[in-house]
């Protein structure tokens, strides 16, 4: 993680009390030694402990486990056989279908295509 935070491409402004910011990460971080690198490099943490997440699904009724977005949409990309299997030689053509796949599960989650 350290490497990582050394290597940010991008410069950051300085983190102040009005604006600081946040590092998100998942419960396989959950170490002191990645709190004190998060606390070093000047972000604030925001991270789920081990056990956390089973905590709250015993204290709510009827909880469903929360998918994260993107693997939501990779999972509903890979039932197009052209995107799984990469058939087309060229990127622009590739590119193309991967942007009307998009196009058409946004269309069809909107209600638009029943």
């Amino acid at each position: 993680m350290e490497q990582t935070l050394t290597c940010l491409p991008v410069a950051r402004p300085q983190p102040t009390e009005e604006a600081p910011q946040g590092l998100c990460l998942d419960k396989g971080y959950d170490y002191d030694s990645v709190r004190e690198l998060a606390a070093e490099f000047g972000f604030t943490l925001h991270l789920r402990t081990r056990g956390e997440e089973m905590q709250a699904i015993k204290k709510e009724a009827g909880y469903k486990a929360r998918r994260w977005v993107v693997e939501r949409t990779h999972s509903w990309m890979n039932r197009f056989r052209r995107l799984l299997i990469r058939w087309e030689k060229k990127a622009v053509n590739y590119l193309g279908f991967l942007h009307l796949v998009c196009a058409y599960i946004t269309y069809k989650r909107m209600g638009l295509l029943g």
